[in-house]
């Protein structure tokens, strides 16, 4: 098996019509997040921006026991040698970058435990559906270390309390509790996880997908700046959007009281 080959496999890929699922997979592992597997996935999610059938991706892990279980202490920190591992790590930050600008909605199915980067990366998605026994969390305090390059993602979901607590002394969150404080949007049985999370992105494959990838752009955009400049951004954005074929169809097929045909421009 060539090395691009060995690549490949670390992320599966499944299409059904417009959604598509990628899957971890490095389950003897709990799907840990080793140097490959982050730029199988950077590459991955890179390639479906490119495609414009894709409408919506559903993120999940292979096996039965975990979504993904953070960094891979035992793989070195994604690299041999300190300077290799340093530059491994700030991978990791194009990982989530990767996953806001993919111009697709992203529905993390937790099929099991994530925890650290595991749950770093399930907050990035844009909606969580997440096993009504998973394990959520950051326990990276228990072995010396601190959640560094999740913060980022945290900061913008999870309540400061809450997030203080779970950072400074390892502890779980539930989910239910996830679910209270909208961690996450859906909870169910294991089993039942990935139904779940694709009858969410077949609600989001219904609608434009120009739309959605200028809206999603724009969220993640706007969401750091002050009040005023992002008014003044989300109005250039509108005007973007009401430009484009599919709000023009969209707006005559309502006039008209009938379905929309969007084009995906």
């Amino acid at each position: 098996m060539s090395d691009g080959e060995a690549a490949a496999a670390l992320v599966l890929r499944e299409d059904d019509g417009p959604i598509t699922t990628l899957t971890l997979n490095r389950p003897d592992r709990r799907n840990a997040l080793s140097g490959a597997l982050v730029e199988a996935l950077i590459a991955a999610l890179g390639a479906l921006r490119a495609e414009d059938d894709v409408r919506a991706i559903v993120l999940t892990g292979a096996g039965s026991k975990a979504f993904c279980a953070g960094g891979d202490l035992a793989g070195g920190m994604m690299g041999e040698g300190a300077t290799d591992a340093w530059r491994g790590r700030g991978r990791f930050a194009d990982l989530m970058l990767a996953v806001h600008q993919v111009g697709r909605p992203v529905i993390a199915a937790v099929n099991g435990d994530a925890l650290g980067g595991g749950f770093g990366l399930a907050v990035a998605c844009d909606m969580v559906v997440v096993a009504d026994d998973a394990r959520l969390g950051t326990p990276e305090i228990k072995v010396g270390l601190f959640p560094m390059m999740i913060l980022a993602e945290l900061l913008r979901t999870l309540p400061r309390k809450l997030l203080c607590e779970m950072i400074y002394t390892g502890r779980f969150l539930q989910p239910d509790e996830a679910l209270r404080y909208g961690v996450v949007n859906r909870v169910a049985p294991r089993a039942e996880v990935r139904d779940a999370a694709m009858a969410l992105a077949g609600q989001v494959a219904r609608y434009s997908p120009a739309v959605l990838r200028l809206g999603k752009d724009a969220l993640h955009q706007a969401e750091d700046l002050a009040l005023e400049p992002a008014l003044r951004f989300l109005h250039g954005r509108l005007e973007a959007n009401l430009v484009t074929e599919d709000a023009m169809e969209g707006i005559s097929a309502f006039m008209a009281r009938r379905e929309p045909t969007w084009r995906g421009r």
